[in-house]
């Protein structure tokens, strides 16, 4: 009883973590460094003139139960999970975007970059 009490307080403290991170910087990434997509991401995101925040979770402190937590906020199915977990997972303006996926429809829709002005992280 007491792991599951220890692993619930855990998740709680990632979520209210995760929260702080992103509501800190304008646009964020959850990624892991050897993750090909979280790099397609990080580089389509500085090919636009964005600097994210990222945060690397293999080498973050606490970073599987970040990924728990994400997994969580995304309802990720294993099918949607790589070899990686959920990442990349990005935050725009302090609210969850999405992964990969979501970021990409996005930038082919035409609409990632009025959420990325409109967050502050492009001015022009």
């Amino acid at each position: 009883m007491r792991m599951v009490e220890n692993d619930r307080e855990g998740l709680i403290m990632a979520y209210e973590r995760i929260t702080l991170m992103a509501s800190n910087n304008a646009v964020v990434v959850f990624s892991v460094s050897t993750c090909c997509m979280c790099h397609v991401v990080k580089r389509l995101l500085l090919g636009l003139g964005v600097g994210p925040t990222v945060y690397e979770l293999d080498q973050e402190r606490g970073g599987r139960e970040i990924q728990a937590v994400l997994s969580q906020l995304l309802s990720a199915s294993p099918v949607m999970s790589g070899p990686h977990g959920v990442v990349p997972v990005v935050f725009i303006g302090g609210k969850l975007l999405g992964g990969v996926d979501k970021v990409m429809s996005c930038h082919i829709n035409g609409s990632l970059v009025p959420l990325l002005k409109q967050a502050g992280a492009l001015w022009l």
